[in-house]
């Protein structure tokens, strides 16, 4: 069922969420030392501007290792991939992984700590960190709010769908997609979309687990739902523990 998804957005996500983790842990295992081929990043080793007095120093994320490395083990070489709208996808999907590289490319920062005299930063070492995998997920997830349609009829290169939009260039870390996305609120097995009626939903949210946005519009059921447990546990010299039994109600909604 999976080649009916080929090309979405959701793809698209998944294409470069993945190849951004494996730069990630790679990163990391090279940083604490994990990985022989691999440690700290070396061109940082000595620099650094003393009138503003601070160097390099630490341990520097190499994400130049992780991100060969990740080339290497996902990006499947194009020409194993027949047929013309197959190398299309081909050409997508790479893009795609290489946007989820960008990401964690572009997200790095610089730390630093304070030397100096009771605390003061006379003197700071910097070092460059990858941020946390979160904040490049969220980063990857606004691509995905905002991805790109192009061509799926393939020219030399990638290209948009939208005529009027085609001039605006695209850019290393946008993701692509050719095909719209089915129809995820309904079910459909042959899909294997298994739709949302049935789901549990957040009534108070706004987000995607709230019941406006999951149940499709379709609306909700409430029901009731009671739960006993032991509770107030005090324990008896000697030697005993005695609980109360305490029973809450809950409201529980899902989709229609």
């Amino acid at each position: 069922s999976m080649h009916c998804f080929a090309g979405t957005k959701e793809t698209a996500f998944i294409y470069a969420v993945t190849a951004a983790g494996l730069v990630h842990a790679v990163t990391r295992s090279c940083s604490a030392g994990n990985v022989t081929e691999c440690s700290c990043d070396i061109n940082l080793q000595s620099g650094g501007s003393a009138s503003e007095g601070w160097h390099w120093g630490g341990c520097s994320d190499d994400i130049h290792y992780g991100m060969s490395f990740s080339r290497k083990f996902l990006d499947v070489p194009v020409k194993n991939v027949t047929g013309k709208s197959g190398s299309g996808l081909a050409a997508m999907n790479l893009h795609n992984n290489e946007a989820g590289r960008q990401a964690v490319a572009k997200l790095m920062s610089v730390d630093c700590r304070c030397h100096g005299v009771s605390g003061s930063c006379a003197v700071k070492t910097c070092w460059k960190t990858m941020s946390s995998f979160e904040k490049i997920g969220r980063f990857l997830k606004d691509k995905y709010e905002n991805s790109i349609q192009i061509s799926d009829r393939m020219k030399k290169k990638l290209r948009r769908k939208e005529k009027s939009q085609r001039k605006i260039p695209i850019q290393k870390e946008d993701l692509l997609y050719v095909n719209k996305s089915p129809n995820y609120c309904i079910e459909d097995q042959k899909l294997g979309i298994p739709g949302t009626q049935g789901r549990e939903c957040n009534c108070t949210s706004e987000g995607p687990d709230g019941c406006n946005l999951l149940c499709c519009g379709r609306g909700y059921n409430t029901h009731v739902v009671r739960h006993v447990e032991r509770c107030e546990c005090k324990f008896v010299w000697c030697c005993y523990v005695r609980c109360r039994r305490c029973e809450t109600m809950t409201d529980v909604h899902t989709c229609k």
